[in-house]
């Protein structure tokens, strides 16, 4: 089985999911890990990555790849503090490259990261799942960050994207941001990936951007990463073998019109990390989040699992968001990232892939 199987850890007293119950998960290899204690901007030093490496290896894992090294809004913006900040990010690169990772998933959506109205949303089976509400996605961008952030506060629980810092500071960075159209969004992305490729290649790691989520404009912000066009657009404009794709089925589903499985059968040679989300549409445009199992949701995991095993692919994979089940309500674990889901999630990729496996040497007999 060629594919490394994954788990989004948010780190020792960060994650109420500890190593040692990630360890009795059947099949999980890779730890995804990160700082997350540091800035957008700063430099992540070798006696800090270490520390985390070296935590993760004595658990039996590897530390291969990092989600995410994010990418400070200078350079998405493209004001003249770039280059030097863009010289911190090669640092990184390569003090993670003597370390053993492999691939950086980031991101380069401006101003927030994923978008959701609801962080424990009522499925109706007595779960909770992550929830987009359309109606509640208008000009008013500070009730949906003050809802988000507020509770951040009360389980003193930071997320990615969401740093209170930035936070803080929303008025000013929708003010910087005004001038940068979407195409000029698209001119600081590849800036930036051109000038960091060398780097990428002297340390051995790949780039892999994650999609836009939700995979449209919100906020009048422009997104980029957004469906099977925009994957095209970046790998021919920076062709390079360590230019990649973080593939998030959840994120591009949002938007039913993408058939996550056909740009796995398009570009599974520049995937270099999969995400593997389940969502279920509803007629007025909401969306929820789902169990993995595919008829859960309209994503189409088993198409998708099928076309990445037909490929040969032999990247990293992770369960990508979950419902919350049993305990786990507010302030017991991280929305989309409880324990229980994604392990069920995982068992049911597993389930899939073996099956093909099998099909396949049944074929061969």
């Amino acid at each position: 089985m060629p594919m490394k199987m994954g788990w989004r850890w948010y780190g020792e007293g960060n994650d109420p999911v500890s190593l040692g119950d990630i360890k009795q998960i059947p099949g999980v290899t890779s730890i995804v890990w990160a700082l997350h204690n540091k800035m957008p901007g700063e430099i992540w030093t070798e006696e800090e990555i270490k520390h985390e490496v070296d935590l993760i290896h004595s658990y039996g894992f590897d530390a291969e790849v990092v989600e995410s090294v994010n990418v400070h809004d200078d350079i998405k913006i493209g004001l003249p503090t770039r280059d030097a900040l863009i010289e911190n990010y090669k640092t990184c690169i390569r003090n993670l490259g003597k370390f053993g990772v492999k691939v950086i998933c980031y991101n380069f959506m401006p101003v927030f990261d994923w978008t959701r109205t609801d962080l424990f949303h009522p499925v109706g089976d007595g779960s909770t799942a992550l929830y987009y509400e359309a109606s509640a996605i208008k000009g008013d961008y500070k009730s949906m960050a003050d809802y988000i952030m507020s509770f951040t506060e009360k389980y003193n629980m930071t997320f990615p994207g969401w740093e209170p810092e930035r936070m803080a500071k929303l008025d000013e960075l929708f003010k910087a941001y005004a001038p940068v159209s979407k195409d000029q969004l698209w001119e600081n992305l590849f800036y930036f990936l051109r000038a960091i490729m060398p780097t990428c290649e002297e340390a051995g790691i790949k780039m892999a951007i994650h999609m836009d989520d939700p995979p449209w404009d919100i906020f009048g912000l422009p997104r980029l990463m957004v469906d099977a066009a925009a994957c095209e657009k970046l790998l021919k404009a920076v062709d390079h073998p360590c230019n990649c794709l973080t593939l998030c089925t959840g994120s591009l589903n949002a938007n039913p019109n993408n058939n996550c499985a056909d740009m796995v059968k398009k570009f599974h040679d520049r995937i270099a990390f999969a995400h593997i989300r389940n969502i279920h549409h509803l007629p007025n445009g909401d969306f929820s989040e789902a169990a993995h199992r595919d008829c859960c949701g309209e994503t189409g995991i088993i198409d998708i699992l099928r076309a990445y095993h037909d490929a040969g692919w032999e990247g990293y994979i992770r369960p990508d968001h979950g419902r919350q089940l049993w305990e786990e309500g507010p302030g017991v674990c991280r929305p989309g990232y409880g324990k229980y889901d994604r392990a069920l999630g995982i068992q049911y990729m597993l389930g899939v892939w073996d099956l093909l496996d099998k099909l396949d040497a049944e074929k061969k007999a």
